[in-house]
């Protein structure tokens, strides 16, 4: 891998009780905070060391390929997303 790539990622915040979590996706990589700052930069370092990791590795291109990810002009761009929605369901007790 180039001593410099930009990797993107779409990254989702909620709470859970006190905490909030952090999700980047699609690498599917989460981390959390007792605040949404707090997740967020929590998580931005887990995604920073798991490229570390897969750069160690030698394994970059092939793990985001799986993701989706497509190499553009020395970007890894992430899959473009249709939409983000929130749905419900309901079911029998």
């Amino acid at each position: 891998m180039p001593s410099e790539v930009i990797i993107e990622y779409t990254v989702h915040i909620w709470q859970e009780g006190n905490q909030f979590i952090a999700h980047a996706m699609p690498l599917d990589i989460m981390s959390s905070g007792l605040t949404p700052d707090a997740a967020r930069k929590a998580l931005d370092e887990a995604v920073r060391v798991f490229l570390l990791t897969l750069e160690d590795m030698g394994t970059t291109a092939e793990i985001l390929q799986e993701c989706g990810y497509q190499l553009i002009q020395g970007s890894w761009k992430s899959p473009p997303w249709v939409s983000i929605e929130r749905h419900s369901a309901v079911v029998g007790i």
